[in-house]
């Protein structure tokens, strides 16, 4: 039980886990474990849309694919160009303690090697998240959005995520809760007939 309650702790390290790319981008936080609890909800939608692989491993993947983070922290495109992380390491150190251990590290070599379905539409989940807050960000004046957004499109694999990407970025991201129902929005409620 030791060992379940320290990856639960682990865990909680990601919502103290700051991606590091926004400070490339010049505006904008979001730590891990908010990148992994929208790339999940964006990998359920996916696999829901596709019709043909597993949803539940998909959710899974999209779940556990940035755990390595709590050891290795977030390393953005530019670290990665001149910092080697073992995360081999970190994933089989955490494997190792695990009463599921064998399960976790099958599922981080699915994500990585993007050899099934299920982990390429993982991946256009991890992608489309980003493409989500850079149209947030552009939507708030980030000028920096429009030049990261035809790079994280191309690592789009399939064809309902680079559609997907389309329509995010040709969507106010406010729209959502501010409509057009100005009545409600002058005086807060609508009179009724």
């Amino acid at each position: 039980m030791k060992n379940i309650a320290n990856f639960l702790f682990e865990a909680g390290m990601l919502k103290r886990t700051p991606r590091t790319g926004f400070q490339f981008l010049g505006s904008g936080t979001e730590s891990v474990a908010e990148h992994i609890f929208r790339t999940s909800l964006i990998g359920y939608t996916l696999a829901q849309m596709d019709g043909e692989v597993d949803v539940s491993r998909v959710v899974m993947l999209c779940l556990f694919h940035d755990i390595p983070e709590a050891r290795t922290g977030d390393l953005n495109y530019v670290n990665k160009k001149y910092c080697q992380v073992d995360e081999a390491k970190a994933v089989e150190d955490l494997a190792k303690t695990l009463p599921f251990g064998d399960d976790y590290r099958t599922m981080q070599t699915e994500f990585m090697t993007k050899q099934s379905r299920e982990a390429q539409i993982a991946h256009d989940a991890d992608q489309l998240e980003m493409i989500l807050a850079l149209k947030e960000y552009k939507d708030l004046g980030n000028r920096y959005a429009d030049e990261w957004y035809p790079a994280t499109f191309k690592r789009l694999q399939t064809d309902s995520a680079r559609q997907l990407a389309e329509t995010i970025w040709m969507t106010d991201s406010t729209r959502w809760w501010f409509d057009d129902d100005q009545e409600w929005w002058i005086k807060g409620r609508r009179d009724e007939d």
